[in-house]
């Protein structure tokens, strides 16, 4: 992987991140999903570090007909057989990477999608890449969290609990309050009650309504 060197400087007040272990992630996809409310997301992509807090997640399964899994194993899906806590990125609509994280042991097909953010470090670098967004849409929804942080194939099966462009921290806080909904834009299974979030975050996705 690699990306043209831009030098650029960390801001002043960014705060300690600690990595997440491995051991510290949940061994169940549905765990996970809940796990991850309030976790961030580090990206080290040039031209520098960028960072958000997630609000909002969906789960799919290894016996889920809306997993990109379901059908066995392929050269595009591979990171999704990875063990818990590689990145499984994919392109979507011809237009937008999405940013997923295996979810299961090493060899079965599951991950938890990362749908919406809370920008936390790199608001320059984010506004760089997503220039007409508002704040509150820098990170909300999936296509533009993965713009904002800059992420694309080039990070598909990435280690997020090693060293590395793209990696996970703790919590700083946690979650207010989980709310649980259907997934969003499916066609299949669409009413499984997979989708997670932060109750009451301006930075989820998906209708006001839903996120209360």
């Amino acid at each position: 992987m690699t990306w043209p060197r831009e030098p650029a400087p960390k801001p002043a007040s960014a705060p300690r991140l600690r990595r997440l272990r491995r051991a510290e992630l949940p061994r169940d996809s549905v765990a996970l999903a809940r796990f991850l409310l309030g976790a961030i997301v580090v990206s080290d992509v040039p031209p520098g570090r960028t960072a958000l807090r997630v609000v909002e997640t969906e789960a799919y399964l290894p016996d889920d007909a809306a997993a990109h899994s379901f059908r066995g194993e392929t050269a595009r899906n591979r990171s999704m057989f990875l063990r818990r806590g590689h990145a499984y990125v994919y392109f979507i609509y011809g237009n937008h990477f999405c940013l997923n994280v295996s979810s299961e042991a090493a060899g079965v097909g599951a991950a938890v999608l990362v749908r919406a953010g809370e920008p936390l470090i790199g608001f320059e670098v984010m506004r760089l890449r997503r220039p007409r967004a508002a704040e509150r849409d820098l990170c909300r929804g999936p296509g533009r969290l993965a713009a904002a942080l800059g992420i694309d194939r080039r990070l598909d099966g990435c280690d997020l609990t090693a060293a590395g462009p793209l990696w996970l921290a703790a919590p700083q806080r946690p979650p207010r309050a989980i709310g649980t909904s259907a997934r969003i834009g499916l066609t299949k299974e669409a009413e499984r009650p997979l989708r997670f979030y932060e109750r009451g975050s301006p930075f989820a996705s998906g209708p006001a309504a839903r996120n209360g």
